[in-house]
């Protein structure tokens, strides 16, 4: 897969576990049962995070949730991991620039 693709496997993801976290916000729920954001369009695991953690992610737009295991090493580099979640980091600059362009927080406060 090339690494635009993978960079916006991932975006799709976050969109998805975007709106999951805001449906949870508005049920007053504390965690929530996320879909890994890994690159792979064919995963089907969920990771359960508070919304607060995750909301510690999202503070960097480079930053994404994934299931233990699914970190692609080319791209990116585990910067937390629990036994529920690990937290990757983008480094490689082809993907890190998609997934920076693709950030709907990003893209909401500059429209």
């Amino acid at each position: 897969m090339d690494k635009v693709q993978l960079g916006r496997n991932e975006a799709l993801f976050r969109e998805v576990n975007e709106a999951i976290a805001a449906t949870s916000t508005r049920t007053a729920a504390t965690e929530a049962g996320f879909v890994c954001e890994c690159g792979d369009a064919t995963c089907t695991h969920r990771v359960t995070a508070d919304l607060a953690e995750y909301e510690r992610i999202r503070e960097h737009p480079t930053r994404f949730l994934l299931q233990p295991g699914h970190e692609d090493r080319r791209v990116e580099r585990v910067v937390h991991e629990t036994k529920r979640y690990a937290v990757v980091e983008k480094f490689e600059r082809t993907v890190e620039s998609v997934v920076r362009r693709l950030d709907p927080r990003t893209r909401t406060a500059s429209a």
